[in-house]
């Protein structure tokens, strides 16, 4: 029988399915296009994706670019043909029977419950699916073959190797051709890259992967990050903590992580006979002080905060960077309270997000709120209580907002703060995340007005999600060409001979004393060479000084983006910068 609800009526979709329609088919004509150049070719699973599709094939040679040339002219010849695409529910015996020299489609097979699986069809060409498609493939839309990657079976690294082929797809040649260019502008943008172009950071492979070495200039950047962040909470009625890195096995049975969690803690080291581990998370050491003293109603809420690096164990595989490390540093804090406090205390950490992110220009911020998942810990009126106070304080910070009914953790109900970024794209940062665990864990309470022990809520909230992440995207949102207040190097003074690095270091003198950071570059090379490297660096401004600029007390402004702004007087460009430093812009 034919399939309902799949090809039928593709012209009346939104946008969005006919887009994950298009890019489906195109899977699928791609396995048409490598089992008509490889006949015994052995086709796995062809998903769509974000921004294209790709198919995986155990083939007799490795592909080659060429290949790739190739086999894109022939889904081209597909789609031209505007082959009708059908599906239908065949039984399994019949499925086996098609499928009979093709083992990843047999195995796939043999692991669906029910009686008949998902069959499509166009031309020639036959695969087992689920369904999802064009109604022809001459709409599939505009499609471009893109690379060539590795990929195991199943993504289990003791199955077969097999060669994963990727194409990008969109709905028109414009779009195509957009993203290819925003593509390109976020590779050239890469924190990976311009952390080594510009001198910021490193990892070493052979001492540690997904450790994040700060070199002097990456240092100082996250020095005004944390002392932005530091002030924000004094101001925000937040106490500053410090807590040890490693705590005893009995610290982690209490909290759950030795049950739950282990797969993502470092393993046990021994001292004094009793097992220690890396904490992977500061929540149980803020408890302990909580509960290091009888609390009183009158001491609530308890806010503590604390720039705590934690250690989480990364596969190889997925370490990137500084976006996926083993070791990072959270822009943790905890707020302690009575059931009476919660809503201020919710709208108070929705306000600071948006306050705090928006000093690193990011204004475009949405949200999710997650909702009780059907396994949870904690009572009906806590969840309920907890769900709506997060839901009106998004609702009057005027966010837009999703909800993931049950995406909650067992634990508890959470915000989940999305920024997008100068190339358009969606990081998740910013959590607001209840938990109803760990103080029934730890039994945590408090002194009520009544004399008698209550429950206190608590909120974990990260307002960077971890200081190595976010430097990581700032990285990228300002294509290392940061604001003048984070730049690691805000002005470059360039003496034009030698005669000149005297005045050079008179400025040098009156900058520092406004706690500015420059330097000077006194190498002996032509004053263009000198620019240039400014430039590269990205330093916001350069000060050539010679003979008339000694003579005046002034410097011959350039900005980095190649403004010329002429001679000004020293004085005036202290006052020029320090405004420019004080509106963060």
């Amino acid at each position: 029988m034919t399939m309902t609800n799949d090809a039928s009526g593709f012209s009346q979709l939104n946008d969005e399915e006919q887009l994950f329609r298009m890019r489906h088919s195109a899977a699928h004509i791609l396995a048409e296009a490598m089992l008509e150049k490889f006949p015994d070719a052995k086709y796995a699973i062809g998903p769509p994706v974000d921004d294209g599709f790709y198919y995986d094939f155990e083939l007799p040679r490795s592909l080659t670019p060429d290949d790739l040339v190739e086999l894109q002219k022939r889904m081209t010849q597909s789609v031209r043909a505007n082959l009708p695409i059908h599906g239908e529910q065949i039984d399994k015996d019949a499925a086996r029977e098609i499928f009979s020299d093709q083992p990843y489609k047999l195995e796939l097979i043999d692991e669906i419950e029910d009686s008949t699986v998902g069959h499509f069809s166009h031309g020639e060409f036959e695969d087992l699916c689920r369904g999802g498609h064009t109604e022809t493939t001459g709409q599939v839309g505009a499609f471009k073959l893109d690379r060539i990657a590795g990929a195991y079976w199943r993504g289990d690294e003791n199955n077969t190797m097999l060669q994963r082929v990727y194409g990008l797809l969109f709905s028109t040649e414009e779009e195509l051709a957009e993203y290819e260019e925003l593509r390109e502008q976020a590779r050239l943008n890469d924190h990976r890259r311009l952390g080594r172009e510009l001198d910021l950071f490193s990892t070493q492979e052979d001492y540690g992967p997904g450790l994040i070495y700060w070199h002097p200039k990456g240092a100082r950047l996250r020095v005004e990050i944390e002392d932005t962040w530091k002030q924000a909470h004094d101001e925000g009625g937040y106490d500053l903590v410090f807590t040890p890195h490693i705590g005893r096995s009995t610290l982690w049975e209490t909290s759950g992580h030795l049950d739950f969690f282990t797969e993502g803690m470092f393993s046990a080291m021994d001292v004094d006979g009793d097992d220690y581990y890396l904490k992977p998370m500061n929540c149980p050491f803020h408890i302990q002080i909580f509960k290091n003293d009888l609390r009183s109603y009158r001491e609530l809420p308890m806010r503590l905060a604390e720039l705590g690096t934690v250690y989480r164990y990364e596969r190889s595989g997925v370490l990137h960077g500084m976006l996926r490390v083993r070791g990072f540093t959270q822009d943790d804090a905890h707020i302690i309270c009575t059931p009476e406090q919660l809503d201020s205390e919710v709208d108070g950490v929705v306000r600071f997000v948006l306050d705090l992110l928006g000093l690193f220009n990011f204004e475009n911020i949405s949200a999710t709120l997650s909702t009780r998942p059907e396994k949870a810990v904690g009572d009906s009126s806590q969840w309920d209580r907890a769900e709506r106070a997060l839901r009106e304080a998004i609702e009057r910070a005027d966010l837009a907002y999703d909800v993931e009914d049950g995406g909650g953790a067992f634990y508890g109900p959470k915000i989940d703060f999305h920024l997008t970024d100068a190339l358009g794209r969606r990081w998740q940062c910013s959590t607001v995340q209840f938990d109803f665990n760990l103080p029934e864990r730890f039994d945590m309470s408090y002194v009520g007005d009544d004399g008698e022990p209550h429950r206190p809520f608590m909120v974990h909230r990260a307002l960077f999600g971890s200081i190595e992440r976010f430097v990581g995207i700032l990285i990228e949102h300002y294509g290392g060409a940061f604001p003048m207040w984070l730049a690691p190097v805000q002005v470059a003074i360039i003496p034009i001979a030698d005669r000149h690095l005297e005045h050079a270091n008179r400025i040098g003198t009156e900058l520092k004393a406004q706690g500015i950071r420059f330097n000077v570059d006194a190498a002996k090379e032509r004053m263009g060479n000198k620019i240039r490297r400014a430039q590269l660096q990205k330093i916001p401004y350069m000060l050539v000084v010679g003979d008339r600029e000694a003579e005046a007390d002034a410097a011959a402004v350039r900005t980095r983006t190649g403004d010329d702004l002429g001679e000004i007087p020293v004085r005036e460009l202290v006052d020029k910068f320090l405004a420019e430093i004080q509106s963060r812009s």
